[in-house]
């Protein structure tokens, strides 16, 4: 059986640790847009260069080139048996030119809703590693738990920007919500919580769908 997902939520609700516990229940890979464009950022490439800004800014990547890069990556081998998406789409616009190359279409869509100061708090105070990209909540360590990598702010977790981000999010990927619910593909869960609690929420969720 295929299984292809979508997480939704705003930033810092929690969709990278979930989509990566997610990943291992199901044993399909996650697929981040955001560290996708990040690693090309770092190693210099053509599409690093075109978006380096527009990531520092906090503002969307234009929809030609996320469509392209995802249409690229669910070609792989590892996502036969379906996959997570996990920051793509964003907007409505997204969703539906994800449709017109992804074949089948999606199956469910994981719908994380958290309180807006929730994760504005909690992006502002995150740390992230240079390594292996874990992230974490602010600590007194300055070296990662994982992989003994820097920890660092990523500019478009500065707390300017967090701002800025949150109101891209509302106008432009809230819409999304009404979108897939229309469609029947909305899975909505309470956000908030331990990892443990909102991870058992999410995977009885889906196993009642699946049945």
């Amino acid at each position: 059986m295929s299984l292809k997902v979508v997480l939704l939520g705003a930033p810092g609700s929690g969709k990278g640790t979930q989509g990566a516990l997610l990943s291992k229940h199901y044993k399909i890979p996650t697929i981040s847009t955001g560290d996708m464009l990040r690693q090309a950022v770092a190693a210099g490439t053509k599409l690093g260069k075109q978006v380096q800004g527009i990531l520092a800014e906090g503002q969307l990547v234009p929809d030609n080139l996320m469509v392209s890069l995802i249409q690229e990556r669910v070609s792989h081998e590892d996502c036969s048996g379906g996959f997570i998406l996990d920051g793509f789409p964003r907007t409505v616009d997204q969703a539906r030119a994800l449709e017109t190359v992804m074949e089948g279409g999606l199956d469910l869509v994981v719908y994380l809703k958290v309180p807006r100061e929730f994760v504005a708090s909690r992006l502002a105070g995150r740390l992230t590693c240079r390594k292996c990209g874990a992230v974490f909540q602010r600590m007194e360590a300055s070296l990662c738990p994982v992989c003994s990598g820097d920890l660092y702010q990523r500019d478009d977790d500065q707390r300017s920007t967090v701002e800025h981000r949150m109101r891209v999010y509302e106008e432009h990927t809230v819409p999304l919500v009404d979108y897939y619910e229309s469609r029947g593909k909305l899975l909505e869960f309470d956000g908030t919580g331990s990892v443990e609690e909102v991870a058992k929420r999410i995977e009885s969720g889906i196993a009642r769908v699946l049945a």
